[in-house]
């Protein structure tokens, strides 16, 4: 996958909001996108970024590699056949470029993260020709982003946000930047999708068929309005050209993303302290939820959630008032709430709904917390049970399979390839901590959730798996 960068943006003697006179009766095909075009370029800027490199090269003036590339090793093999031996390490101006759009007339400006990451200088090139250092106030690489700031003599133009949520696929769209360097340039197309996920826990990307190359990273995808809708981040090419998938962030996480940015320099979301998975049809079933959705709670590791009452199990159905469809949905809902704020929290437990107030913590904080440990039991049996051979854990089995010296319940020592468990995931070395949503520490423990969940006429039954200490759902059928 390719990923973009951009151009052009001017300075005016008054602060303007461009594209403010844009008619909102705009939403058919346009005659034209020149008048848009025209307004919103002063507003849209070059972004050019210098950064010293160490590199290995002959210091006569042989090749020059930069550290990191795949023909370092080539090229120092081949010296040192062929020459002295190493030629000295010796630093290098490595320059890049990308684009940028001003949001307010003292000067900050919107950009990817990934055009200005770890750059040393940083110039601003306005529609106008005129250049300016910038700083850097903020960066998040979770979405992306980053937010610098330039001082000008005089207010500089800038371009208001849209609302991403308004958009619907179809409507027609325009993107702004420096593609491969080529400097201003426009490209028009329509929204494509919308929601779409690339990589990271907090995407939500607009997908544009409107023309996006590198160079356009960092560049606003402009609604017929003037507004910002997206900033173009990524694009899908088997030759790093443009093939009409293109990606950017939405508005509707940009702004509250660049809000933090420059009111605190860092991000800071929300943190609710649970580790969860989708709920599929079969885990619905076994835990007697009517309809497949949701986040079922994995794990609870000691924070907000914990001192709320959540356990491991709780299927989280509506969180602030919102309901939950996804994993997804829930971790951009909490991730977006504000740090200290109480939320009521809907979770389904036994058979029924438990409302719960979770004050949230701050993730940035939060990161890497690790799980609380209990006590393990040992029990040296063997049993056959949906397919796989299990045996207790014991200090002696934990050490010969790596498990660690905190694991508990009961280890899978095989797993039968033509069984549902393996079709499921199940290998050798899984550790079986939840039967049913209590816990195991025996093969009597597990044989009993066993007959309780056939009992209760259900169809199968969910195990909680820790493999290498990450939890994971999975259901099981219960054989006639």
């Amino acid at each position: 996958m390719a990923l973009p960068r951009f151009v052009p943006a001017a300075l005016l003697g008054l602060a303007i909001v461009v594209a403010q006179t844009l008619g909102a009766n705009a939403r058919g095909a346009p005659e034209s996108f020149a008048e848009l075009a025209e307004t919103v370029s002063p507003a849209v800027v070059n972004i050019t970024t210098a950064t010293t490199v160490a590199t290995v090269g002959d210091p006569h003036g042989g090749p020059i590699v930069p550290e990191g590339s795949p023909f370092e090793d080539f090229f120092r093999d081949f010296m040192e056949r062929n020459g002295p031996g190493d030629a000295p390490s010796r630093p290098r101006r490595s320059s890049a470029l990308g684009s940028g759009f001003v949001i307010s007339e003292d000067g900050y400006i919107v950009t990817n993260n990934h055009v200005i990451e770890k750059a040393d200088e940083i110039t601003i090139e306005f529609y106008s020709g005129e250049e300016l250092d910038a700083e850097v106030v903020g960066t998040d690489p979770n979405t992306d982003l980053a937010l610098l700031k330039v001082e000008a003599e005089q207010p500089l133009a800038f371009v208001p946000w849209g609302n991403s949520d308004e958009a619907r696929v179809g409507d027609w769209v325009m993107a702004m930047g420096n593609p491969l360097g080529q400097g201003f340039s426009v490209s028009a197309g329509i929204v494509s999708a919308r929601g779409r996920a690339l990589s990271g826990s907090y995407d939500d990307f607009i997908q544009t068929d409107a023309a996006i190359n590198r160079g356009n990273s960092g560049g606003p995808l402009f609604n017929m309005d003037g507004e910002v809708i997206g900033i173009n981040t990524a694009i899908l090419s088997p030759n790093g050209g443009s093939i009409g998938i293109g990606f950017a962030m939405s508005s509707r996480v940009a702004v509250n993303v660049i809000d933090q940015l420059q009111e605190y320099g860092e991000t800071r979301r929300g943190w609710l302290g649970v580790r969860i998975q989708d709920v599929t049809d079969d885990v619905a079933d076994a835990i007697g939820l009517e309809e497949a959705r949701g986040a079922l709670v994995t794990d609870v590791p000691e924070g907000p959630a914990e001192e709320a009452g959540v356990l491991s199990g709780d299927v989280i159905l509506s969180f602030d008032g919102i309901d939950v469809d996804d994993t997804r949905g829930l971790v951009q809902q909490v991730g977006n709430s504000e740090v200290g704020k109480s939320v009521r929290m809907t979770v389904f437990r036994d058979g029924k709904t438990e409302t719960l107030l979770v004050t949230l913590g701050r993730r940035e904080v939060a990161e890497g917390a690790v799980p609380a440990t209990a006590q393990k039991t040992e029990e040296p049996q063997d049993a056959e049970v949906l397919g796989m051979t299990v045996t207790a854990v014991t200090e002696e089995l934990a050490a010969e399979m790596n498990l660690g010296s905190d694991a508990q319940g009961l280890v899978v020592k095989e797993v039968a390839e033509d069984s549902e468990a393996f079709e499921k995931g199940l290998r050798a070395g899984d550790v079986i901590t939840q039967a049913g949503q209590v816990e195991v520490a025996s093969i009597e423990d597990l044989e009993a959730r066993l007959e309780e969940a056939t009992e209760a006429g259900r169809k199968s039954i969910l195990l909680l798996i820790r493999r290498a200490g990450e939890p994971r759902f999975v259901a099981l059928t219960i054989a006639d």
